[in-house]
């Protein structure tokens, strides 16, 4: 079910990392990169993003976490050398659930859509592939405001020196974060707070599928206060504009 998105460690000890992303397989090495090769009516990621709405499309990615699994259908983010996918839906029985690791390579084929901005596939069916591979966080700080940053959509990205600015709560308050957009959520819902970089407020999320109440970084987050500045790491989401899913949360260095 799609949910509607919004753009106990004291702050010294926050952590990366969320449960739920899945670890490599201990007999698998990670290569240098990704394989830039392509399957017998593969897509490029370039042929990906030309293709319409409601059009078929094959890609290859890597599995840079998984969101959740519900009704045999999984939600992934994934990752090949030139861009990231958000696989939203794919027909996925529990058992291959446990299969979809962080870094493991695989098929997807399915239907291109945009909801809300968020260019993604739904509706698809895919294949485990040999491969392994775990992108790391490209800094995109410095592209906040800017209209290259939709090209970064769905990567796995960092932002740093963020401050954390006031959100107001269903009191009126001001606080460092809420439940839910307009604080009307509950322990266990998404979590959003606002962050400024060069005199600009943006709104992050902890997207609760990914990282729910027990993971790192969501307790992170609800030991934020106002003006703290922070290093995070995350999956450039996008709702009526950049909602990054974060995944990770630290004091800047």
């Amino acid at each position: 079910m799609k949910k509607a998105i919004y753009s106990a460690l004291a702050f010294t000890l926050l952590l990366a990392g969320c449960s739920g992303g899945g670890t490599k397989p201990a007999s698998s090495a990670a290569p240098a990169g990704p394989d830039t090769a392509k399957g017998e009516g593969v897509m490029t990621y370039a042929d990906y993003i030309a293709a319409a709405d409601e059009d078929e499309v094959t890609v290859e990615a890597y599995v840079q976490a998984k969101q959740n699994w519900w009704e045999d259908t999984a939600t992934i983010y994934a990752q090949d050398a030139d861009g990231g996918y958000f696989f939203y839906g794919v027909k996925c029985s529990e058992e291959d659930y446990a299969k979809l690791v962080e870094g493991q390579k695989i098929k997807v084929t399915g239907f291109k859509s945009t909801w809300s901005g968020e260019v993604e596939v739904v509706d698809g069916s895919f294949e485990l592939e040999e491969g392994n591979w775990v992108a790391e966080a490209k800094d995109v700080t410095a592209a906040l405001g800017t209209d290259a940053l939709i090209n970064d959509q769905n990567l796995k990205v960092s932002f740093k020196g963020m401050k954390v600015e006031p959100s107001q709560n269903k009191d009126g308050q001001e606080v460092a974060w809420t439940y839910k957009w307009d604080d009307s959520g509950e322990e266990g819902d998404d979590l959003y707070f606002n962050v400024s970089s060069n005199g600009k407020t943006y709104s992050f999320t902890v997207e609760s599928y990914l990282c729910d109440q027990n993971s790192d970084v969501y307790k992170a987050v609800k030991e934020l206060k106002v003006g703290d500045v922070i290093d995070m790491e995350g999956f450039l989401y996008w709702y009526e504009g950049p909602n990054p899913h974060i995944t990770s949360v630290k004091a800047a260095n």
